[in-house]
């Protein structure tokens, strides 16, 4: 179920990205949430469904400087954060920074690059820095991290560790385009190149400046924090679910409830805000017991139904 959107700011994004993002509404609506929520993205689904695209896209639109690491298995930390170089003219070290360090990152196939390496990205994505020799190095503000996925089963990928999902605020999964979406991508043919080309509709210091004021503004009522607790609760004691939700991730939903609160053009919460987005937000953060055979997506979705609004 897609929002109803009401906000001039998103609306005018949306407008400015379909064109080139055929059927891809619903995740771009949740790419947005993230960003001016602040979190990071994890996109999952086959190879070719148009998930590079719509992160560039996303970073041209909101004038974001842009950054993309393309995971395989000999990739290293240092290729991520950067390194220092000595410059004998100089006879000192240089930092020359890496792909870490934008506004907006992608991370292409992240499962494909091995833990190690992966867990150079948890410093930046959960601090908003990188430590490189021994010296703490600032990301941008903002700094999002996209990261695409291929399913696990696939030839030479890695599980992502728990530790690291947390770190993302949601888990998308692209989807194949209806039919005359497709059909019309096939006449049209590729368009990364008018990508590439599209004009900035935001910028990033008004992107920053945006988040720094809903988080002010868009109030949360005793009511609507007990409903979200109750939900995470429910996380914890479910019969199939090994490990719920954190404290943490119900935070997490907290804020992301009011972004979708702002995009539907209100100053406050309601219990369909927190609804809307919750499976994306929560279901990846719940480990499920050995042998239980339901989807962590499904149970979610249970929880969801059977937790009443108060």
């Amino acid at each position: 179920m897609e929002p109803d959107i009401n906000n001039k700011v998103i609306t005018k994004i949306i407008d400015g990205l379909m064109p080139f993002l055929h059927g891809k509404r619903d995740a771009i609506i949740k790419i947005l949430t993230c960003v001016f929520s602040g979190g990071h993205v994890l996109i999952e689904d086959m190879p070719g469904v148009g998930k590079t695209t719509v992160a560039v896209a996303a970073a041209r639109a909101l004038g974001f400087s842009f950054g993309r690491v393309q995971c395989t298995n000999d990739l290293l930390p240092s290729d991520i954060t950067g390194l220092n170089i000595f410059k004998p003219e100089k006879s000192e070290f240089e930092f020359r920074p890496g792909p870490i360090f934008n506004n907006l990152v992608l991370l292409d196939e992240i499962n494909r690059a091995t833990p190690k390496t992966q867990s150079a990205l948890l410093e930046a994505m959960g601090e908003g820095q990188a430590t490189i020799d021994g010296e703490t190095r600032k990301m941008p503000d903002p700094f999002i991290a996209i990261a695409t996925q291929n399913p696990t089963e696939h030839a030479g990928t890695f599980p992502l560790p728990e530790s690291q999902m947390d770190r993302f605020m949601m888990r998308v999964s692209m989807g194949y385009p209806n039919r005359a979406a497709e059909m019309e991508i096939l006449g049209l043919g590729s368009q990364r190149r008018q990508v590439d080309e599209l004009r900035p509709i935001m910028s990033a210091a008004e992107v920053a400046s945006i988040r720094r004021i809903l988080d002010k503004e868009i109030k949360v009522s005793e009511k609507i924090t007990g409903y979200i607790l109750n939900i995470a609760e429910r996380t914890r004691t479910h019969s199939l679910i090994a490990a719920g939700v954190s404290t943490r991730g119900a935070m997490i939903l907290m804020n992301c409830a009011r972004r979708v609160a702002w995009m539907r053009g209100r100053a406050f919460v309601v219990p369909e805000d927190v609804k809307l987005f919750a499976n994306a937000v929560l279901a990846h953060r719940i480990q499920m017991k050995g042998g239980a055979a339901a989807e962590a997506a499904d149970v979610m979705d249970e929880i969801l139904r059977d937790t009443p609004a108060l």
